[in-house]
C-alpha cells in the first residue's frame, strides 16, 4: 500500500492523494484509527499548514469529516470517533437554537393572537411547534452527516456571484431578526428602568457582545450554559401570571380544535404559521451541533449523535413551544378583548392593569432576557454565514456591529419601534425558502447523506411541511404590501 507524506507535498498538485488506507469501521462511520490524518484523508499543504482549496471543497462536498480544522475555508468538523458519550454531554445545541422561536417578535405575536382571539388559535402554536422540530432537527442532521454547515456546503457548490448574492439575502435576513431582537431588548429596558430606547439597544449590543465572548472553542459550553439560562429565565418570566390567574382547561383543551371566525383570524393564523422556522436557526443549528465538539476527542459515532439529537431538538422545542402557548394562554385568559395590546408596551401595561404589578416586572425581565439571549444567538449565525458563504473568518465584534448598527439607527429616529418589527417580520418571511429549500434538497441527497438521506416517506412529510410554509410566508408578504396584514 503507497502513501504519500503531506509535509512533502507539493501544495499545488492534487493527483498524489490516495483514498484506499487502513481505517477502523465504526457502525455508522469510518474513522482513521489513530485519531489522525490517514492517507486516505491527506490533504495537500504549504509550510503554513493551510489545506489546498480545491481539495478542501472536494472533502467538503463529500461530508467526510477530516480530524484536522482547516485554517482556509471550508472548515471541517471534529470527526466521530465512536465515543460513548453519555446522553447529558448530547445536549445543548438545540436549546440555543430554540432560543429563536421565543424572541421579542414572537412575544408579540402570542399575546396579540390570545388578546384578539382568546383561545380559538391555540392548536396553530402546536401545529407550528411540530413543525419546527421536523425542521431543526433536519438542519441539526445535516451538520452531524456532513461535518459542515448548512452555509458551507451552499458555498462550497456555489460560484463566486452566486455566494455573494446569497450572502447579501442571509445577511440582510440577519440584520432583520436582530431588529425585533434589539428593539425589545430596548423596550424591555424601558419598561424596567425608564433608559430612552437608544440607550438601552446600545446597553443590549454591549451585554451580547459580552456574551458573544463565550462562543467558540473550549468556552463553547460555557455560552451553551448562559444561552440556557437565560431560555429558563424567559421561560419563568413569561408563565408567572399563568400560576396566578390560570386559565380553565376546557377553554384550553377547546383551543385544540382548528376553527376560525373569520378573515381576520386565518390572516392572524397563517402569520403565526408562517413565522415558525426562522431562517438564521436553520443555518445556525447546523453550526451548533459541530462546535459542539470543537476541541474535543468524544464525540460519539454519528448514530448514537442523531439519536441524542432527537432528543436535545424534542425537549428543546417543547420548552420554547411552552414559552409560546403561556403567552398566548396568558393573553386569552386575562387580556382578551383590551385595546392597546398590539404592541409589547401595550402588552406590559395590561399584564400590569390585570395581574399586579409584579407580574408586569418579571414579564419585563422575561423580555429582556429573550432579547439578549436571541440577538447573541442572531450575531452567531451572521458570523457562520458570512464564514460559509464568503470563506471569510470575521471577528464576532465585526458581525455584531454589522447587524446592531441598523438596530440602533431605527431605535434613534423611529417614533414607532414596533412596526418595524413588523417589517422586520416581513423580510424574515422572504427569507425562508432560501433555507428551506436547501436544507429539504441536501437531507435527500444520498451522495452527500450516505444511508443516512431521508426515505421516500420522511421526504414527502418534509415536502409538504416546507410548502405550507413558504405559501403562508408568501401569503403574508403579498397581503402585508396589498395593507391588508
Amino acid at each position: 500500500m503507497n502513501t504519500t507524506d503531506s509535509t512533502n507535498a507539493d501544495p499545488t498538485n492534487t493527483n498524489h492523494i490516495e483514498h484506499t488506507v487502513s481505517t477502523e469501521h465504526t457502525a455508522d462511520h469510518t474513522v482513521p484509527t489513530d485519531h489522525t490524518v490517514s492517507s486516505e484523508h491527506t490533504v495537500p499543504t504549504d509550510h503554513a499548514g493551510h489545506v489546498d482549496p480545491e481539495e478542501a471543497k472536494v472533502l467538503a462536498a463529500s461530508g467526510r469529516p477530516h480530524t484536522e480544522h482547516m485554517h482556509s475555508v471550508p472548515r471541517l468538523a471534529t470527526p466521530h470517533t465512536g465515543a460513548k458519550a453519555k446522553l447529558s454531554a448530547l445536549l445543548g445545541p438545540a436549546f440555543v437554537a430554540a432560543v429563536a422561536y421565543v424572541d421579542p417578535g414572537n412575544v408579540a405575536a402570542n399575546i396579540t393572537s390570545g388578546a384578539r382571539y382568546g383561545f380559538l388559535l391555540v392548536w396553530v402554536l402546536v401545529l407550528a411547534n411540530a413543525m419546527s422540530v421536523l425542521i431543526q432537527y433536519q438542519s441539526a442532521k445535516l451538520g452531524i452527516v456532513t461535518g459542515q454547515s448548512l452555509p458551507a456546503l451552499l458555498g462550497n457548490r456555489m460560484n463566486p456571484g452566486g455566494r455573494l448574492l446569497f450572502f447579501a439575502q442571509a445577511e440582510v435576513i440577519a440584520i432583520a431578526t436582530d431588529l425585533a431582537e434589539v428593539i425589545g431588548g430596548a423596550i424591555a429596558l424601558n419598561l424596567l428602568f425608564g433608559l430612552p430606547l437608544f440607550v438601552g439597544g446600545c446597553v443590549i449590543g454591549a451585554i451580547s457582545t459580552v456574551l458573544l465572548r463565550f462562543q467558540g472553542g473550549s468556552s463553547q459550553g460555557v455560552f451553551e450554559k448562559l444561552i440556557i439560562a437565560l431560555l429558563l429565565v424567559i421561560t419563568f418570566g413569561f408563565i408567572a401570571g399563568l400560576f396566578i390567574d390560570p386559565p380553565a382547561p376546557g377553554k384550553v383543551l377547546g383551543g385544540l380544535i382548528p376553527n376560525f371566525t373569520g378573515t381576520d383570524s386565518v390572516l392572524m393564523a397563517s402569520s403565526m404559521l408562517g413565522a415558525t422556522v426562522m431562517p438564521h436557526a436553520i443555518y445556525l443549528h447546523s453550526t451548533l451541533v459541530n462546535d459542539h465538539y470543537e476541541g474535543r476527542n468524544d464525540r460519539p459515532g454519528i448514530k448514537r449523535e442523531l439519536f441524542g439529537t432527537k432528543i436535545d431538538v424534542v425537549w428543546a422545542l417543547l420548552l420554547a413551544g411552552s414559552v409560546n402557548l403561556a403567552l398566548l394562554l396568558l393573553a386569552a385568559n386575562a387580556l382578551h378583548g383590551m385595546a392597546g395590546t398590539d404592541t409589547i408596551e401595550g402588552a406590559q401595561h395590561a399584564v400590569v392593569q390585570v395581574l399586579g404589578p409584579v407580574i408586569g416586572t418579571i414579564f419585563s425581565i422575561g423580555l429582556l432576557a429573550s432579547s439578549l439571549s436571541s440577538t447573541s444567538v442572531g450575531t452567531y449565525a451572521g458570523q457562520e454565514i458570512m464564514h460559509g458563504l464568503l470563506h471569510v473568518d470575521a471577528p464576532m465584534w465585526a458581525c455584531r456591529v454589522i447587524t446592531l448598527v441598523p438596530a440602533l439607527v431605527i431605535l434613534w429616529f423611529s417614533t414607532n419601534p414596533t412596526y418595524a418589527l413588523v417589517v422586520g417580520q416581513v423580510i424574515l418571511s422572504i427569507g425562508i425558502p432560501f433555507a428551506i429549500i436547501p436544507l429539504m434538497r441536501y437531507t435527500h441527497d444520498k451522495e452527500l447523506m450516505g444511508k443516512w438521506a431521508d426515505g421516500p416517506i420522511k421526504h414527502a412529510i418534509f415536502i409538504a411541511v416546507a410548502v405550507l410554509i413558504i405559501a403562508l410566508n408568501v401569503l403574508l408578504v403579498v397581503l402585508t404590501f396589498l395593507g391588508k396584514a
